[in-house]
């Protein structure tokens, strides 16, 4: 074959791209091509902050094209209808693309299928859809055996060496946009863009003896401490291979120097496992972008004060306001923060999940169909979980435990920097002479709790009951 199209969709990177390995194996000449559709810039969840880091990303790709001879070619429209033309431009024989999973990707990739022969290699799943099936070849709906499944799956087949490629011919008469600009505002600062980022930021969690790896379990809860992988966005976009992460984890577990390291590292691979049961969910069972995966019948509650509340980290209790702002903020949140901030929309608001799945979606970096979803439909009690709506937590709790000293909470709400550590969680106990002498008079500088915790847990479990 002469010229093939390589498709980047959700794989940034040169780096363990069986798309662009399969395309650089069948053609002399390979194009890589990224499509701006406006179907997708125009969508309701799309979000600036990861518009932004998606562009960086696209950027530093080009850059490293660059450097094995080629470049990234960039076209806006429809993708059936770019990549038609541009295989008639170029005389592609296919095009190569790495498998994608959502309800529209599906819808797409086969728009284009009609037109174009499509060769698919790869997955932003370890393991794509359908490898992990039950003995009947039914999909698993509950995590644990699915994990189980998923774990008797040979190891081997993670890439144990990374391929990459030393040189690519592109043709050089072809036409390219540019892409959009965008300013720092919008979140692009939080993280480093690239392929190059990623694989220097897997390799500190990962290697070493002293790798943070080997403390994830006991700290990835803490808010006021980095102890997750940061890694999520790299992955959303394919900067990172997931397949290359769960080799470093695998290698991490096998070297490490004793046994609670080598299971606090291995909590982190099932944490990657966990992302790709929300993968194989999402492909298996296409209804849940916009439906609950249980029909569970909860009397959802329109309070549009109370969304509006929770979204600018106006709720009174400290912990969900301070990730809320931080997420405005960065367009980040710890997965902890997530979960408490998520619960409290939908057991303490009694506020409809997909309210906070879109405005998740409309401001995370890292946003992913698959995971957001899961994620808000296990909080939510309406997903895969078995016993979903025993899980209402407690934000006060939740505060005193995962930030016992208040760090992440003054730092994000600057209105309780001077609250004494007795007060931080529950300022709302502040005597008012306090409230004077830490400038911070409670209904004024900051509100009241939008709802009292005993009694929103009463109803929800009546609600839910």
């Amino acid at each position: 074959m002469k010229a093939a199209i390589w498709w980047i969709r959700r794989d940034l990177r040169l780096t363990d791209n069986q798309a662009l390995k399969a395309a650089l194996e069948q053609a002399d000449q390979v194009i890589p091509v990224f499509v701006l559709d406006p179907r997708l810039l125009g969508s309701p969840y799309v979000g600036a902050k990861r518009l932004a880091f998606l562009f960086a990303g696209l950027r530093q790709l080009d850059a490293s094209l660059g450097e094995v001879g080629s470049r990234l070619v960039v076209r806006r429209g429809k993708a059936e209808l770019e990549l038609d033309r541009l295989a008639q431009e170029s005389g592609a024989g296919a095009i190569f693309a790495e498998a994608d999973y959502s309800p529209f990707a599906r819808r797409r990739d086969a728009a284009v299928e009609a037109r174009q022969e499509v060769r698919w290699s790869g997955s932003p799943a370890i393991f794509p859809p359908g490898s992990v099936m039950k003995s009947n070849r039914e999909p698993y709906v509950t995590f644990s055996p699915f994990m189980r499944a998923w774990k008797r799956l040979p190891a081997a087949s993670l890439p144990s060496q990374r391929f990459s490629p030393a040189e690519i011919h592109t043709p050089e008469n072809l036409e390219s946009e540019n892409l959009p600009e965008f300013s720092p505002e919008t979140g692009e600062q939080a993280f480093k863009a690239g392929e190059g980022a990623a694989l220097e930021r897997l390799e500190e969690f990962t290697q070493g003896e002293q790798a943070p790896i080997y403390r994830y379990a006991s700290r990835r809860n803490r808010v006021d401490l980095s102890g997750t992988s940061e890694l999520s966005p790299y992955l959303r976009f394919g900067m990172l291979s997931a397949r290359t992460a769960a080799s470093m984890a695998w290698k991490a577990i096998q070297a490490a120097p004793n046994k609670i390291a080598r299971d606090e590292a291995q909590t982190w691979l099932d944490e990657l496992i966990w992302r790709d049961f929300f993968i194989h969910i999402l492909y298996h069972f296409p209804q849940v972008r916009r439906h609950s995966f249980r029909k569970q019948g909860v009397a959802w509650q329109k309070n549009p004060q109370a969304l509006t509340a929770w979204q600018q980290g106006q709720t009174g209790y400290p912990l969900v306001d301070a990730a809320m702002r931080h997420l405005s903020h960065s367009g980040w949140m710890p997965s902890r923060a997530r979960m408490v901030v998520a619960s409290f929309l939908c057991k303490h608001l009694l506020i409809d999940w997909r309210a906070g799945e879109r405005w998740f979606m409309q401001h995370l970096i890292d946003g992913d169909p698959a995971a957001n979803n899961g994620g808000w439909q296990w909080s939510a009690g309406t997903g895969t979980d078995a016993a979903p709506y025993l899980r209402i937590f407690n934000p006060t709790s939740q505060a005193e435990k995962h930030d016992p000293q208040g760090g992440y909470i003054r730092h994000w709400l600057p209105e309780l920097a001077r609250v004494p550590n007795d007060y931080i969680h529950k300022p709302w106990e502040m005597p008012e002479k306090i409230q004077s002498q830490a400038k911070c008079l409670i209904g004024e500088d900051y509100p009241f709790p939008i709802v009292d915790h005993a009694e929103a847990r009463e109803r929800a479990l009546e609600v839910y009951g």
